[in-house]
């Protein structure tokens, strides 16, 4: 899972990427491939 500053752009790699917010932190979760995983915060 990368720690990126900006999740817009990680948010737009894919389009099956999906912006969660869990416990104040805002993950980026893609089911159909798992290594854009991405988290903020």
């Amino acid at each position: 899972m990368k720690v990126v500053s900006s999740i817009k752009s990680a948010k737009v790699r894919h389009p099956a990427c999906q912006v969660v917010r869990r416990k104040g932190r805002i993950y980026v979760i893609n089911k159909t491939e798992p290594r854009y995983k991405a988290r903020q915060g």
